[in-house]
């Protein structure tokens, strides 16, 4: 016992409940940590793509142009709405593709051809294929869908496949920033114990 009590000391712990009380401090910090950092990975998973277009500048504007209009028409529609895409749709209504500015540029600019005499049909990404979100898709699922095809916007699909929003990347930015900074407000109120947001998981 006398050698329990030095090697206790030599620690600087006076007495076997105070490094009981150690013990179970350590231990609430490592119940607390945890938590906190499930809470960090899941960033960009309570958002929906659904959540995202409701505050995205396609949101009250008509992003869909018919196929058979001109690419001057489309490049009009970029400049009025400051936007870089638009979904393609055909005579029946039906998504028949997507063109952005960087079709413009590379099909027609590029080549010296003239907007006015080329049809957006000849120069969209085709319906099939197109890359699209479900709405309860997450931003996170979003975001990988984006940096996989290297592309900057994504078309929003309902339940009955029909497009009913456009996402660009600047949107799903947005939304993990805000998420982000929700987090971080968060963590600043459990440090400072002004109240217990986390839940063990």
């Amino acid at each position: 016992m006398l050698a329990l009590r030095r090697a206790l000391a030599q620690r600087g712990v006076a007495s076997l409940s105070q490094l009981g009380r150690a013990g179970r401090a350590a231990q609430e910090r490592s119940y607390a940590s945890a938590p906190m950092l499930s809470h960090f990975l899941q960033i960009g998973l309570s958002s929906t793509a659904s959540n995202a277009w409701e505050k995205s500048c396609y949101f009250k504007i008509d992003f869909k142009i018919d196929e058979d209009a001109s690419v001057y028409e489309a490049v009009q529609r970029f400049a009025a709405y400051n936007i870089g895409c638009l979904v393609v749709v055909s005579k029946e209504g039906k998504v028949a593709g997507i063109i952005s500015e960087r079709d413009y540029v590379t099909k027609v600019a590029l080549l010296g051809r003239k907007s006015v005499d080329v049809k957006v049909s000849e120069i969209c990404t085709s319906e099939a294929n197109m890359v699209v979100a479900n709405t309860s898709d997450s931003v996170q699922d979003c975001m990988g869908m984006m940096l996989a095809r290297d592309i900057r916007h994504l078309p929003v699909v309902g339940e009955d496949g029909d497009v009913v929003g456009m996402l660009s990347v600047k949107d799903l930015i947005k939304e993990l920033v805000k998420e982000k900074d929700e987090m971080i407000s968060k963590l600043t109120d459990f440090t400072m114990g002004r109240g217990a947001y986390f839940e063990h998981v």
